[in-house]
């Protein structure tokens, strides 16, 4: 059984279509890379999967259960925009999850806070943006969780923290979960990817292993990506 199943997922905001039709079927212990220009249907396609929003059509399986009570228990979400009170501390943050979530790992959290540089004791009004998604990230990834939901989760993040985000606590944390991380900054995660959704105007153009671009094609995914969104 796949991980996540995603059948003819079709999401319509009135006469706007986001999605048409998706269909995925992807298996634990996956890294995959969720790319397409703005307005592609990624959000959208994440908050379905994390039980945000429902679809208009279609069907989604978390461990062949449809997204509520029970998968939001395995299933870690990281949106595209900030989440927590800003009047809150960085510790107090770690403290709400720990109390929230039965599988956050307090000690995991505060050992990537103390390596990304982030002061516990600070207010969250006082950090900055790069900062802020750091948090964010480290408390979503200190989850036990069998899917992790990323958007956008690097793009404010200086490049000297993304090598340790991507390589460390990307790929090396959670081995056996999978992990779908929606970012433009293709250049940047496609060493830790798997495999790549290609979504444009809300249809899948293409999923495929990572091998698909270096080995058959010969060219990098990044790219890759360029060449098929040029405007």
């Amino acid at each position: 059984m796949a991980l996540l199943e995603c059948r003819d997922v079709t999401k319509a905001f009135g006469p706007q279509v986001a999605l048409d039709q998706v269909s995925l079927s992807i298996p634990a212990g996956r890294v995959v890379g969720l790319l397409g220009p703005n307005g592609s249907g990624k959000t959208t396609l994440l908050k379905i999967i994390a039980g945000v929003t429902h679809p208009t059509a279609g069907t989604v399986a978390i461990n062949g259960v449809a997204p509520g009570p029970e998968t939001k228990a395995v299933v870690s979400y990281l949106p595209d925009r900030p989440y927590f009170s800003r009047s809150m501390r960085v510790r107090e943050m770690v403290a709400y999850f720990t109390d929230f979530y039965a599988d956050f790992d307090g000690l995991l959290a505060q050992d990537m806070l103390a390596r990304l540089g982030v002061d516990p004791a600070a207010p969250c009004s006082t950090l900055s943006k790069g900062t802020v998604e750091k948090v964010q990230l480290v408390l979503v990834m200190a989850r036990q969780a069998a899917l992790y939901l990323l958007d956008e989760p690097i793009g404010g993040v200086d490049p000297a923290a993304r090598d340790y985000i991507l390589q460390t606590i990307v790929r090396a944390y959670r081995p056996q979960s999978t992990i779908i991380l929606s970012t433009h900054l293709v250049r940047d995660v496609e060493t830790v990817l798997d495999d790549f959704v290609l979504l444009r105007y809300g249809q899948m153009m293409l999923h495929a292993p990572l091998g698909y671009v270096t080995h058959e094609r010969g060219t990098t995914l990044d790219a890759y990506f360029r060449e098929e969104f040029r405007c």
